[in-house]
């Protein structure tokens, strides 16, 4: 069964530069408990009709994920069945029988509500990637207040971002270009459109007027991440730091560990894996590549021994990825191993960093799709005096599998094992001084070797 998956929808693969850049989101965790706030305000509005325009990119499935609303009252959710659920007021809702369970995948949710209007169908309209929804459960009935407390007249509860009030219904993952407008009903071509070359869905620049009681997150100012971007009433902060804010945004959509693997356990915008049995648990990035030249980092366990873990590359060979993968020990991937620092493919290694990984180690991997060779860093020292931005020493990829799509990725053996990523778009490590590829994407820890760039969807535009 093939899991790791690829949509239409993941941002600007295709596209080249966007006429509108949103430079940053903001990562919330559950374990953490992250999310915003905003306070009551009292009465505000009719209660009839309002609009919300967001952009979210999960990084966990099959539980119920709140993204934005007024507790249970009135909502925008993912149930834990992957269907979107909007809630007008208690027991007025509509729900997708469609499943959304790419987090690979940006998703632009549009909820437009006018109560008021004569035709039932049309009161409540949820729009995904600027396609309506149309398979749905339920509608309101004609000049339904939404009550109090609700959308848009909310004297008793919080409207919160990230977080419903009950426990396990936190989101985790990605929040962008986040609007609630009340008393407008807008179009998804307000906040979105789709791009005239690919087709897909991208977003634009919103010109319309905000009002006191509307609220838009741009999450551009690290040290407010909660700041009304219109100059209206600030969120309160939870739990969040400027260093939740992340550069993996809908317009630069960045490879992170991939949730829809075995035995994935992934936290911090899925940037940390944890290895959660006895056995051997892989996980790779949710972005491959056949051409182009590819940096990552990752962090060693803080407890790791002997050969607990290693770092590498698989091919995506049919049938294959979805089971469990020892890096290093199938024909079709290679890796270095932190017993030795040996690197080999298909249980066949050999000397090359000089030395094992210890706590907290920095392992730096540079793909080179165009020669086909990989190769391994270890706290900035190639191994086996490797360059990979000349092309020496590198490790050959398996000749029978060169032409296939490749991931980058780890392998953990101890349950109490972590790997830390640094895919460039939002990691958890502190990186004591931060450097980018040389179109001036991704954050890490040492600079990427000349030719070599981080795995977003710009820099695949160009090289991939």
């Amino acid at each position: 069964m093939e899991v790791l998956q690829r949509t239409a929808n993941r941002g600007s693969i295709a596209t080249g530069a966007a006429s509108y850049d949103i430079e940053n989101s903001l990562k919330l965790e559950e374990d953490n408990s992250e999310y915003l706030e905003r306070a009551t305000t009292g009465s505000g509005g009719s209660g009839l009709k309002h609009t919300i325009s967001v952009w979210v990119k999960r990084t966990e499935l099959a539980k119920t994920s709140f993204i934005l609303g007024f507790s249970n009252i009135g909502r925008l959710r993912f149930e834990s069945d992957d269907k979107i659920e909007y809630q007008f007021r208690s027991g007025r809702k509509i729900e997708t029988n469609r499943l959304f369970r790419d987090t690979s995948a940006w998703y632009h949710i549009v909820v437009v509500a006018d109560s008021t209007l004569a035709t039932s169908t049309d009161r409540m309209k949820l729009y995904i990637n600027g396609v309506r929804e149309t398979d749905l459960l339920t509608y309101i009935p004609q000049d339904l207040n939404q009550g109090s407390p609700a959308w848009g007249n909310y004297p008793t509860y919080n409207y919160r971002i990230g977080y419903s009030g009950n426990a396990g219904e936190n989101f985790n993952g990605y929040i962008a270009d986040a609007y609630y407008i009340n008393e407008q009903t807008l179009d998804p071509t307000d906040f979105g459109e789709f791009d005239e070359d690919s087709g897909i869905w991208k977003p634009k620049a919103f010109t319309g007027t905000l009002g006191s009681l509307d609220n838009y997150l741009d999450f551009s100012n690290s040290s407010n991440l909660g700041e009304d971007a219109n100059g209206g009433t600030d969120l309160s902060l939870n739990n969040i730091t400027s260093a939740d804010q992340a550069t993996d945004t809908p317009t630069n959509n960045f490879a992170t560990f991939n949730a829809v693997l075995p035995k994935a356990d992934l936290r911090e915008g899925a940037t940390r894996f944890f290895n959660h049995d006895a056995g051997e648990d892989t996980n790779l990035s949710t972005i491959a590549v056949t051409s182009g030249k590819w940096y990552a980092e990752f962090i060693s366990p803080s407890n790791i021994s002997g050969g607990n873990g290693r770092v590498g590359v698989s091919a995506n060979v049919s049938g294959q990825i979805s089971e469990d993968v020892y890096l290093g020990s199938d024909a079709w991937n290679v890796a270095v191993t932190s017993s030795t620092g040996s690197v080999g493919t298909n249980n066949s290694f050999s000397s090359y960093l000089g030395s094992g990984f210890s706590a907290n180690d920095l392992i730096s991997v540079a793909l080179d799709m165009d020669n086909k060779k990989v190769y391994f860093a270890l706290n900035g020292t190639w191994g086996n005096s490797g360059n990979p931005a000349t092309g020496t020493n590198g490790v050959a990829l398996p000749s029978a599998y060169e032409d296939y799509e490749w991931f980058i990725g780890v392998t953990l053996v101890l349950n109490t094992d972590t790997f830390n990523s640094i895919f460039g778009g939002y990691t958890s490590f502190s990186i004591s001084t931060p450097e980018t590829d040389e179109n001036g994407y991704g954050t890490f820890e040492y600079a990427p070797p000349s030719g070599y760039y981080a795995l977003c969807t710009k820099n695949l535009a160009e090289y991939g």
